[in-house]
C-alpha cells in the first residue's frame, strides 16, 4: 500500500515547519535548561489553532484529520518534545469530551479548549499506580449533587499550569472519568522538577482533597472511566507520542548530517568514514519506516478501521525505540560536543529516553504486540481448520 500525502496536508505540513522552526526550535535547550515553558509560546500555538487540532470547526477548532494531526506531532516533536506532549494532553483532554462527553461538557468546554483560554491535563498515573491503571486509588464518592475526590494524581503533563483537569477515580469500585477544575477547593499542584527528560513540560503532583465537582461533570457513564474514556484518550497520546518520536529521530539525522559534513578528524570529514556512515544510514532508513508506520495508523483512523489500535501500538514502539537508537548514535557521533548543552543532541537522548515509558511502556508494548501476534495466528488456524 502507498500512502501519499494530499496537497492539503503538504501544504499544513510545510506550515507546522516553518512555525516549528521560527517560533519553537532556537528556544527549546532553553525552556530544557529553566524546566518552563514561556506562557507567550503556549499563546502563540493557540493563536495558530493548534490547540484545536482535534476540535471540530464548530466548536472552534481546527478539525484536523489523523494523519495531518500526525504530522502536527512530528513537527513539534523535532522542535520541541515538550511542547509537543502539551499538545498530546490537552488533545487527549479535548478527545474526551468531544467523544464521551454530553452536549453540556462540549459547548462549555470544547471552544475554549480550542482556543486555548483554557489548558487540558489529564490525570491518570499515581505513585502506585502507571502502567496498571486499574490499581488507582484516587476514590470519588456522590454527596447530593456533587461528587467528593480524594487522592494524589502524579506525573501530570503541565499539570502546574493546566485549567481544566480529566480525573479518573475509583466510584463504587468502577474506575470513572471527571472534569476538575483547577479552582476547585481542596485541589492544589506541586511541581516536579529534575526529571530526566521532557523538562519543559511542567509536570505536577496533583493533590484532592474532599473536592467537590458537580454531577454534569462525570464524563460517559459511571465505570466507562478506564474501558472506554481512557482507552480511547490512551489511543490519541499514545499515536501523538509515536509522531512525536519520528520527530526526536529526524532531528537527530539532521543534527548528524549536518555535523558529520563540518567536523574533520584525521584529515577528512566525519561524513567520509564508514561506521560514521553505517549509523547515518540506520538513522535515516529506521526514520522512513517509523514515519510510515504512523502514517498508516493515522490513515486508519481517519478510515474508521479498528486495527488502528494496535497498529498504533506497534508504531509507538518502534518510533520510540527508533527515536532513541538515533539520539544515541548522534550522541556518539558528535563525540564530546554531544554530552555538551550546547549541541541540542544531548536533549534529544533525554527526551527519547522518554518516550519509551509513556503511553505505554517498551515491555509493555512487547507483551501487547506480541498477543496480538498470536491471537492472530490463532484465528488464521481456526479459519484454515
Amino acid at each position: 500500500m502507498k500512502i501519499e500525502l494530499t496537497e492539503k496536508q503538504t501544504q499544513e505540513r510545510q506550515a507546522f515547519q516553518t512555525f516549528v522552526q521560527r517560533a519553537i526550535s532556537p528556544y527549546a535547550d532553553g525552556y530544557d535548561e529553566e524546566e518552563y515553558t514561556p506562557p507567550e509560546i503556549i499563546w502563540e500555538i493557540a493563536q495558530q489553532g493548534y490547540l484545536g487540532a482535534l476540535i471540530p470547526t464548530e466548536y472552534e477548532g481546527r478539525g484536523l484529520d489523523m494523519v495531518t494531526f500526525g504530522l502536527l506531532n512530528e513537527e513539534l516533536g523535532r522542535g520541541c518534545s515538550s511542547i509537543r506532549s502539551l499538545l498530546t494532553v490537552h488533545s487527549m483532554v479535548s478527545h474526551a469530551i468531544l467523544r464521551w462527553g454530553n452536549k453540556q461538557q462540549k459547548n462549555a468546554w470544547l471552544p475554549r479548549l480550542a482556543t486555548g483560554s483554557v489548558i487540558g491535563a489529564f490525570g491518570l498515573s499515581e505513585p502506585g499506580a502507571g502502567s496498571d491503571a486499574g490499581s488507582i486509588t484516587t476514590t470519588a464518592h456522590l454527596d447530593g449533587d456533587s461528587y467528593v475526590l480524594n487522592g494524589i494524581k502524579k506525573w501530570t503533563t503541565y499539570g502546574q499550569i493546566a485549567d481544566l483537569f480529566l480525573i479518573f477515580a475509583q466510584l463504587d469500585g468502577k474506575i470513572s472519568a471527571f472534569l476538575l477544575e483547577r479552582n476547585t477547593p481542596g485541589f492544589s499542584a506541586q511541581p516536579i522538577k529534575g526529571m530526566l527528560g521532557t523538562r519543559a513540560s511542567m509536570l505536577a503532583e496533583l493533590h484532592l482533597q474532599d473536592c467537590r465537582v458537580p454531577k454534569a461533570n462525570l464524563v460517559g457513564w459511571r465505570g466507562f472511566g478506564l474501558a472506554a474514556v481512557a482507552t480511547s484518550c490512551l489511543d490519541i497520546g499514545r499515536y501523538s507520542v509515536a509522531c512525536g518520536s519520528v520527530g526526536i529521530a529526524q532531528a537527530c539525522l539532521d543534527a548528524s548530517l549536518a555535523y558529520t559534513s563540518t567536523r574533520q578528524q584525521f584529515g577528512s570529514y566525519l561524513k567520509d568514514h564508514q561506521l560514521i556512515q553505517r549509523m547515518v544510514t540506520e538513522m535515516l532508513v529506521n526514520v522512513k519506516a517509523a514515519r510510515m508506520l504512523c502514517l498508516h495508523a493515522g490513515a486508519l483512523k481517519d478510515q474508521g478501521d479498528p486495527d488502528t489500535i494496535m497498529e498504533t501500538w506497534i508504531a509507538k514502539y518502534f518510533a520510540s525505540k527508533t527515536a532513541t537508537q538515533a539520539a544515541q548514535d548522534a550522541v556518539q557521533i558528535h563525540g564530546a560536543n554531544g554530552c555538551s548543552s550546547a549541541y541540542p543532541v544531548q536533549r534529544y537522548l533525554r527526551d527519547s529516553r522518554v518516550m519509551e515509558i509513556i503511553e505505554g511502556s517498551t515491555q509493555i508494548q512487547q507483551i501487547q504486540i506480541a498477543r496480538y501476534g498470536y491471537e492472530r495466528m490463532e484465528k488464521h488456524d481456526r479459519s484454515a481448520s
